[in-house]
């Protein structure tokens, strides 16, 4: 497989859009890298640029260090699984899998091999002799998949495989992929903009917003060290809430206040916040770090508020209320055992040992 090096990779359209501005990552051997962030954010056209179908503007691109800027796509050893399926309907499902293989000048048998060991590995074996109008929408990105296999080449590159599938398939696509990538031990760029597809599936996510890396980190960092505002709040489902927060200073204490609520910081948290006094901040916090009083959280009782639910949700074995305080917008999510409900009251407490804290001007995180 491959190592992959972009260094200030940058580009810029002939009207001076600026899609990718000063990239910079290395990717090692058998790496799974997922790059995630909203529409227009630059991820795909990073990817094309990997592919050879993007022109680079600026920077270098290495592949097991080998400059790849003038190289053509062909040439690349990459092979590309892409949104819509790409499959020839007047083919077989062995026909669309094997087309990669034909400029090789394989004997026939050693295509044969190759195409039935990726039908194996991908579960198409008794698919083969069909077309694709014969398959599922899942059969056939894994066709897809059987044709990106068989090449063996040294990265696989994937742009949204899974966004045309309903979301029973998505999930089994999502281990499928997971579980290819250990039989296949492959190098595995692939990008989406769904923040659970890149939590579950990568080593390593690359979260993009305007062109710019905002933080590349493993999934559970990613989730528990924000570097700012951005990976904060779209990282996580339902996402982090963010309070506009006043910082005060009584008796050695620090205090964050907005309207009525008052919470007291932790301990390790104050001393970062010393300068901030009488000046905004924004505290995130996420919906399942604000709970309902029990027995059991008794600490919790210093951060309670009263409030009145606009919006009650039902997902299972959890609710999320919704509900407005100090003029922020709050999701929290608790038991489904709940007895709140639209227009009720209930008494709800900040976990301030869970709550992130951010400047204001910046949107970098303090802690």
């Amino acid at each position: 497989m491959a190592n992959i090096t972009l260094k200030d990779i940058c580009k810029t359209y002939s009207n001076g859009v600026s899609a990718v501005d000063h990239f910079n990552l290395e990717i090692k051997d058998k790496e799974f890298i997922i790059f995630v962030g909203p529409s227009g954010c630059g991820k795909s056209t990073t990817l094309r640029m990997i592919a050879g179908l993007e022109d680079i503007t600026a920077g270098e691109l290495m592949i097991d260090g080998d400059l790849m800027n003038d190289v053509p796509a062909r040439d690349r050893d990459v092979a590309m699984v892409f949104q819509s399926y790409a499959l020839y309907p007047h083919m077989t499902i062995y026909d669309n899998i094997a087309f990669g293989l034909r400029r090789k000048k394989l004997s026939k048998a050693e295509m044969d091999a190759k195409v039935q060991e990726a039908a194996r590995i991908l579960d198409l074996e008794s698919q083969l002799k069909k077309k694709p109008k014969e398959l599922s929408g899942g059969q056939k990105q894994r066709v897809a998949m059987g044709a990106a296999i068989v090449r063996e080449p040294k990265v696989f590159l994937m742009d949204e495989p899974l966004s045309n599938l309903d979301a029973k398939l998505r999930v089994q696509m999502r281990v499928e992929i997971a579980q290819l990538h250990k039989r296949l031990g492959a190098t595995i760029i692939y990008v989406t903009h769904d923040q659970t597809e890149a939590m579950t599936l990568g080593t390593r996510i690359v979260v993009m917003k305007d062109g710019v890396i905002q933080q590349v980190d493993t999934p559970d960092h990613l989730y528990a060290k924000p570097r700012n505002l951005f990976v904060a709040g779209f990282i996580g489902s339902p996402q982090m809430n963010f309070l506009h927060m006043t910082v005060k200073e009584e008796a050695g204490d620090i205090y964050l206040e907005a309207g009525e609520l008052k919470l007291r910081l932790p301990e390790n948290k104050k001393e970062c916040l010393k300068g901030y006094v009488d000046n905004q901040i924004i505290m995130g916090i996420r919906p399942g770090d604000i709970k309902t009083l029990d027995d059991s959280e008794e600490r919790l009782e210093q951060w309670a508020a009263d409030v009145k639910v606009q919006v009650y949700e039902l997902l299972g074995a959890e609710a999320l209320l919704y509900f407005e305080y100090a003029g922020n917008r709050i999701i929290a999510s608790v038991s489904a055992k709940t007895e709140a409900r639209e227009g009720g009251g209930i008494r709800l407490a900040f976990d301030m040992d869970k709550a992130y804290l951010f400047d204001r001007d910046t949107e970098l995180a303090i802690l």
